[in-house]
Parts: C-alpha cells; sequence; structure tokens
C-alpha cells in the first residue's frame, strides 16, 4: 500500500515514515498543506495521514477540497487538537478517522489497516487467491501451507496484486502503490520483481496480460 503524511513536524513525519517503511508500506511525505493537497489530489495512494495545523492549506480545508473534487481516498486526521468539537469539525469535513497526538503507533498501524480496502477475499488479516495465503499482521505467506520468504519489496507487491484478484494492473498503478513517489524506477524494474515472485509462489498464480499488465489469480 502506498500512503502519503502530511504533517509539519518533521521529527513526527518522518518517525511515522520509518515506521511504516518497516511495515512494508511505501511512504511519501509532505511538510506543507498546500504540497500536501497537490500530492493528494494527483497521486493515487490508498490512505492519507493528515495533520490539521499546516503551514497553507489547513488539514481540513485539504479534506473539503479533495472530497468537493471527488477524491475518496480514506483520510486518518493525526493531531493534538483533541476537543470533541475539533474531532467532530475533522469527520464533517470529510475524514475518515481521527487520531489524538500523542499515540501509540501500534494504534496508527491498527487505524490504517482498518482504513484500507479489502477485497471480498480477504478474512481478517488474511487474503487468499487459492493456495496462496498473505497475513497482513504476521508478514507471512504461505502456498499449501508451505512457508514462502519474501523481501519487504516482494511482500508489498504481492499483497497488491492480491488485494486486486483478477484485476489486470499496469506497470505504472503497481510503481504507484508500491514505491515511493521519490523513488528512481524504471517499468523493467516491476519485471524483474514480477519474476522474484514467480520463482517463490510458482509461475502458475501471476499471469502477463501482454500490452496491458500484470494479474493474479487462481491457477
Amino acid at each position: 500500500m502506498r500512503i502519503l503524511v502530511i504533517e509539519d513536524e518533521h521529527k513526527i513525519a518522518n518517525s511515522i515514515k520509518r515506521g511504516l517503511e518497516q511495515e512494508t508500506y511505501a511512504v511519501d511525505v509532505t511538510y506543507d498543506g498546500n504540497e500536501g493537497y497537490d500530492l493528494a489530489a494527483s497521486e493515487d495512494y490508498d490512505v492519507i495521514i493528515l495533520d490539521l495545523m499546516l503551514p497553507g492549506l489547513n488539514g481540513t480545508e485539504i479534506c473539503k477540497k479533495l472530497r468537493t473534487d471527488g477524491n475518496h481516498t480514506p483520510i486518518l486526521i493525526l493531531t493534538a487538537k483533541g476537543e470533541v468539537s475539533d474531532r467532530v469539525d475533522g469527520l464533517n469535513a470529510g475524514a475518515d478517522d481521527y487520531l489524538v497526538k500523542p499515540f501509540a503507533f501500534e494504534e496508527l498501524l491498527a487505524r490504517i489497516r482498518a482504513l484500507s480496502r479489502r477485497p471480498k477475499s480477504s478474512v481478517g488479516s488474511a487474503i487468499k487467491v487459492g493456495d496462496l495465503v498473505l497475513d497482513t499482521l504476521a508478514f507471512e505467506v504461505k502456498r499449501a501451507s508451505k512457508v514462502i520468504n519474501l523481501s519487504g519489496k516482494e511482500f508489498a507487491l504481492l499483497e497488491y496484486l492480491m488485494r486486486h484478484p483478477g484485476r489486470v494492473l499496469n506497470k505504472e498503478q503497481i510503481i504507484a502503490h508500491v514505491w515511493n513517489y521519490d523513488a528512481d524506477v524504471l517499468p523493467n524494474t516491476v519485471e524483474v520483481y514480477i519474476g522474484y515472485l514467480r520463482n517463490k509462489i510458482g509461475k502458475d498464480l501471476i499471469k502477463t496480460i501482454r500490452g496491458f499488465g500484470y494479474k493474479i489469480s487462481e491457477a
């Protein structure tokens, strides 16, 4: 999954980024409201973590503008403003969840997982395609009950494919959701990682749709 963090406190923003990257998420960070809105409006994210008190556009304004634009990306407000009226204002502006600083990173993770859209084939923390099972909490992948060891990027790529079973995903979509915005990724990088996955999980699940992209489906 790809996450955007809009937070002007550099220490907090960078700490969130490091923690989420350790959980295999691709994370972009911006410290300014105007730049944050531009990224959220122009790039494809799975979750947005948004501070309220920002230079430029504030968090409430960003929420309202994105929802007016028809952008339905889940938004988690992360702020020191914890009064009931602040929560109500944030949720009324279009946010999906609200977490008050200081916070436990484990709770932030739990809320991100709750906000992320899951396919119908997922149950709890497990995503299944045929006999392939990916556990997003244990960071474990099994096929026919046999554990498969993946790198962090391989896990993130497989998770993205498995969240969209049967759907053809092109290289641009895959790069946008698995790698950071500023990552230097070439289209053939996707081919390389698809090859890594096929060698580990089997060549029958991930199919190449020539001229379009890749899809994962039952063998």
